[in-house]
């Protein structure tokens, strides 16, 4: 028998990056909401005279429904977690399509 061969190969982990402590692009949602945020917040404040405080508690309702989703259901969870996630809260965990269940959820 030959001689054995000797192949270097990477076994490291594949990812993508962090930014801020969150994996890969997770980064991009929280940039949208936190711009959205002070949006709305202009908006409310400076054009529609709202009071600062109550237009800070409503420019932060999207922000922090975005920083629980990536928290909750993406940071550190393997790809399409959330959407199985919702899946099963909506369906039940069930894999197969309930026609009956679907009617009596959407009704």
């Amino acid at each position: 028998m030959s001689e054995l061969r000797y192949t270097d190969t990477n076994a490291g982990n594949d990812s993508k990056g962090r930014v801020f402590g969150l994996e890969g692009n997770l980064y991009l949602p929280v940039l949208l909401a936190v711009l959205g945020a002070l949006a709305l917040f202009a908006l409310l404040s400076l054009v529609l005279h709202i009071n600062a405080v109550i237009a800070v508690l409503l420019a932060s309702i999207p922000l922090t429904g975005v920083l629980l989703w990536i928290l909750i259901l993406k940071q550190g969870r393997p790809a399409g977690y959330d959407r199985d996630v919702i899946e099963h809260w909506l369906n039940g965990g069930n894999f197969s399509r309930d026609p009956a269940r679907q009617e009596r959820l959407l009704s």
